[in-house]
């Protein structure tokens, strides 16, 4: 039965608000004029509730980092967690996620269990952050697990705002370099070439090639073959979406690519080092931690190869020399782990790979950025370059023709 919130005026003047569940709002007047109430304003609880789960705002590193600090905060200072969330949810922004932290209370208030609630918006809460309250509860000191929660999502952001930064600028350029292209074959060349027929002059190879883009360009037949081209990708990708091998073949393409290729290799090994390192010192078994970092890397290879990982761990070898036996991350990924196992200190060891990895992506990719910089911008003049020159190109056959005696 669907619930209304109202306004009401009692006899003595006073404005009453209040909830009703009822079948229509014609049921609410009524029950509210058998009270001696004149109802004045009348909403279905439920369409606000409808607002927050049609929203389709995603929930990112960021709020997620300050959920976790926000529950940290709350829990450590001795608020329950029913209460804690009551009060995440009324002070969240991002208006999906405050909805879904909602869904969290109300099956928390019915008596499940945090982890629990929460393992059923997997879309929500990452496999990380579900696994760590689930130990956190079992251990008694969710409140140390969401601080280090929040520690880890805030690097987590900033690793993904550095990759978004890496990206920004070839976009930027190669916008610019289509917008530019673009102007100048629709609404530029057409001109001057249409002056130039007047004129007489005859047309070079350049440029009747450069007018034939320009006139395919400009026709209906090539808005339908990009638009089904588009069409066709995006039904091909979303098809191909889950497919394993075909997850495994990207993956494996972006490795090889040049100069990027060794940027995946340090984002996946600071991701790897960082979950790893997070479950550990919480006290989540080796074994069931690389599980758990499995899903949160997301990389068909990494995933392939610490299956090996952990069939050679339950077999007795080392992390370490099961980790260099694979080679799916940087050499020193595997010394730096066995410095820490002989150390006994293994969890704090990797803690600083992904720290080191942190550093070494923020110098790769100001290089990078500053590599491209100069190939994009002689790449952006080349295009420009040719097509000026195909334009003005019968100039030169005009002149030649001027220069001739009649």
């Amino acid at each position: 039965m669907p619930s209304f919130s109202y306004k009401a005026k009692a006899m003595t003047g006073d404005i009453v608000t209040g909830k009703f569940d009822a079948v229509d709002k014609n049921m609410v007047i009524s029950a509210l004029k058998d009270r001696g109430l004149f109802p004045l304003d009348i909403k279905e609880a439920g369409s606000f509730e409808k607002k927050y789960s049609r929203s389709r705002k995603k929930v990112t590193y960021k709020d997620l980092a300050l959920f976790c600090k926000q529950f940290y905060t709350m829990v450590d200072a001795g608020v329950s967690v029913p209460n804690s969330l009551d009060l995440l949810r009324k002070q969240t922004e991002n208006v999906r996620f405050a909805f879904i932290i909602g869904k969290v209370y109300e099956d928390v208030k019915r008596g499940k269990s945090l982890s629990e609630s929460m393992k059923a918006y997997k879309d929500v809460f990452p496999v990380i952050l579900t696994s760590m309250i689930q130990v956190g509860e079992i251990s008694g000191n969710i409140d140390v697990v969401l601080n280090r929660l929040s520690i880890h999502f805030e690097k987590e952001n900033k690793l993904k705002q550095k990759i978004k930064t890496a990206m920004m600028y070839p976009m930027i350029i190669g916008i610019i370099a289509l917008v530019m292209v673009t102007v100048m074959l629709v609404f530029i060349v057409p001109r001057f070439v249409k002056m130039f027929e007047m004129m007489g002059a005859q047309l070079p190879l350049p440029t009747r090639i450069l007018l034939s883009v320009s006139s395919f360009v400009t026709s209906f037949y090539f808005v339908m073959i990009v638009g089904s081209l588009i069409f066709f990708v995006k039904f091909v990708l979303d098809k191909l979406k889950g497919n394993l091998k075909f997850k495994l073949f990207m993956n494996s393409a972006a490795l090889r690519i040049p100069l990027v290729g060794k940027n995946v290799r340090k984002i996946t090994a600071s991701r790897f080092s960082r979950a790893l390192s997070l479950l550990l010192k919480t006290g989540v078994p080796l074994i069931q931690a690389l599980e758990v970092v499995d899903r949160v890397v997301d990389n068909q290879i990494v995933s392939t190869g610490l299956s090996r990982v952990k069939e050679d761990i339950k077999k007795g070898a080392s992390l370490a020399d099961s980790i260099e036996k694979v080679s799916i991350f940087p050499v020193m990924v595997s010394q730096m782990m066995s410095i820490g196992e002989e150390a006994g200190s293994l969890d704090t060891t990797i803690e600083k790979i992904a720290d080191y990895y942190d550093d070494e992506l923020d110098a790769s990719i100001s290089r990078l950025i500053a590599l491209l910089e100069p190939v994009m911008m002689m790449g952006l003049a080349l295009v420009i370059g040719l097509i000026v020159i195909a334009t003005i190109m019968p100039v030169f056959s005009i002149y030649s023709k001027l220069g001739k005696p009649a």
